[in-house]
């Protein structure tokens, strides 16, 4: 099994969602900073959001299991080995961008 390298690409505001659902002072995600990078294989990283793991961990349990191939049904990410993807929240959803690697998972 290998390392996957998580980088967050943006943290985003659904600013109309926000204003009608949203409480009085609502801004982007305050767990994830833009630039941030986590490596994950099995386990979630130290300090990453846990729903955002739940909403991810699948890719990642893919490619760092040696998911190559272009996802799906090939019409969705041309570059294989990396994977596209957001956290599950609607009002201020994360997008992150997951990289196969060959960095070697180690077992606790």
């Amino acid at each position: 099994m290998k390392k996957v390298k998580i980088t967050i690409l943006k943290t985003t505001l659904q600013d109309d969602l926000a204003q009608e659902y949203g409480v009085k002072g609502f801004t982007t995600c305050p767990l994830m900073k833009e630039g941030e990078v986590y490596y994950a294989d099995y386990a979630k990283p130290d300090g990453f959001c846990d729903e955002a793991w739940k909403a991810i961990y699948q890719y990642v349990f893919a490619l760092a299991h040696g998911a190559q191939e272009v996802w799906y049904y090939h019409d969705w990410i041309e570059k294989p080995g990396v994977a596209i993807v957001s956290c599950n929240d609607g009002l201020r959803p994360v997008i992150m961008k997951l990289e196969a690697t060959d960095i070697e998972s180690e077992s606790d």
